[in-house]
């Protein structure tokens, strides 16, 4: 499985899950395509920031 805190396992169009902020405390993951890459850094313990095509934005946790 790849790794969701590189930057460079991810791209645009690909199907992974998300912690949204809100559910940081909860871990609750939320399923969806990625639109965008937020993160800048090439690494990221949390997890890399993406946008979503359904607009919301969190941190990557799996990728599929």
């Amino acid at each position: 499985m790849l790794d969701g805190r590189q930057r460079k396992n991810i791209k645009s169009g690909m199907s992974v899950a998300i912690v949204l902020k809100q559910d940081q405390n909860t871990g609750l993951l939320t399923d969806g395509i990625v639109r965008d890459i937020l993160t800048k850094s090439a690494t990221h313990p949390h997890g890399i920031k993406v946008r979503l095509m359904s607009r919301e934005v969190g941190r990557v946790k799996e990728i599929y």
